[in-house]
């Protein structure tokens, strides 16, 4: 009898559950390690932070999806330390599991790029907890605005990548449409949203007038674009650029470049930019072949953009790698094929650019980007929350979107 491999995948975001699933149907056993005992759909975190979605909606316990093959097991640890020579992980809670193949699959954390005050007073949104985090404190704000406990509730965002132009895009359709209804005791002077790019468009990733189509459309939907400015320091109530300009901020949101966490250091694997692990063509470990990174936290040669394809490519490669492996083949190189991107600015408004040059933005664009995200989020009941709360919030009678102050 062929003994079967033993695979430890650390990490459940997209490219862990995207080796664990190729893994799974290999015949391979797999243990799926993750901090939380959920995975995370991080692409509509903003809509958790803007109180579109719950977080149930965008979560799926890892237990649930491991029990879909008898190889595979779940268990909810953080890694603290790789032992490559003995082939063995062990975890914060004091356990320890042996291995053939190590997938790397942790992912990144919040880039506070050395700005003073940024790290104390700004909030990231790069976790559930995060997302769940700045929903309390605008609820809080906006509650204390409108019993004139607090004189404000003025929102600066840090970061017109597409989390930032989305988070910003429906901060400002709810002060627009919805605070009048919720909140009527709150004047319009009282909140504000203020977007805050170094370059001199959002969306850098896209064409020209994708870019313009989307500021037009913030502008639009009433976001103040501060554009060409950079960020010096992070206050609790406002936000400090080098020209010397104050921005009023009561909600400063960071949504401004990502790292690779602080223990990975001590794994004992060669670092890059950004504290990504370098490897091979293959995404395994230079010098340990059993040892494979995937998602964010690869490096060179193999730096892609923190999207979804890119993590669910490279976890899908490394799963047949190591399948081929274990009968006695070789790892081939990785090869990424670029769908395309896309961003959503708010209601009926999104911006999608294909490898092959075709763009389309407005209705179709979000129409696409929605069905795109349902798509890939884990689970039935998930897909028609997540569904039915979009149309219902875009589409659905204004009072409706009270939802915001639950």
């Amino acid at each position: 009898m062929v003994q079967r491999a033993r695979v430890v995948v650390v990490g459940a975001g997209f490219a862990g559950l995207a080796a664990t699933k190729e893994l799974a149907r290999s015949g391979a056993l797999v243990t799926l390690v993750d901090r939380n005992p959920y995975a995370t759909f991080q692409p509509l975190l903003y809509q958790v932070a803007t109180a579109g979605m719950g977080t149930a909606d965008v979560s799926y316990p890892i237990r649930t999806f491991a029990a879909k093959w008898p190889n595979v097991r779940a268990r909810r640890a953080a890694l603290s330390g790789i032992l490559p020579d003995k082939r063995r992980v062990e975890f914060d809670d004091g356990g320890a599991l042996d291995y053939d193949y190590l997938v790397l699959a942790t992912g990144v954390t919040t880039n506070w790029l050395n700005v003073p005050g940024a790290p104390e007073n700004a909030l990231p949104i790069y976790s559930l907890g995060d997302a769940a985090g700045l929903r309390r404190r605008l609820q809080h704000y906006l509650e204390d605005t409108a019993a004139g406990r607090r004189e404000s509730t003025h929102v600066v965002v840090v970061g017109a990548g597409a989390t930032g132009v989305e988070t910003a895009g429906t901060l400002a359709e709810l002060r627009r449409n919805t605070l009048p209804l919720t909140h009527p005791e709150v004047r319009p002077d009282q909140t504000s949203v203020t977007l805050v790019e170094r370059f001199d468009y959002v969306l850098a990733p896209y064409k020209p007038r994708l870019r313009d189509a989307a500021a037009h459309a913030l502008r639009k939907r009433g976001v103040d674009l501060r554009l060409g400015a950079t960020v010096a320091a992070v206050e609790p109530d406002a936000v400090l650029l080098e020209d010397g300009t104050r921005l009023d901020s009561d909600v400063t949101v960071w949504a401004l470049g990502v790292t690779a966490p602080p223990e990975v250091g001590s794994w004992g694997l060669e670092q890059g930019k950004g504290g990504r692990i370098k490897v091979t063509d293959a995404l395994n470990v230079p010098g340990h072949p059993e040892i494979f990174v995937v998602g964010d936290l690869a490096g060179a040669p193999h730096a892609l953009p923190q999207l979804a394809q890119p993590a669910i490519q490279m976890g899908k490669h490394v799963g047949r790698q190591i399948a081929a492996m274990a009968k006695g083949g070789q790892p081939r190189p990785f090869s990424y094929r670029d769908p395309g991107i896309m961003a959503t600015v708010g209601k009926a408004e999104a911006v999608l650019q294909l490898e092959n040059g075709l763009t389309m933005r407005g209705l179709p664009a979000w129409l696409v980007w929605i069905f795109i995200h349902v798509a890939y989020l884990l689970g039935g009941r998930n897909r028609v929350s997540v569904l039915l709360n979009f149309f219902w919030r875009y589409a659905g009678p204004h009072r409706s979107r009270a939802s915001v102050t639950q």
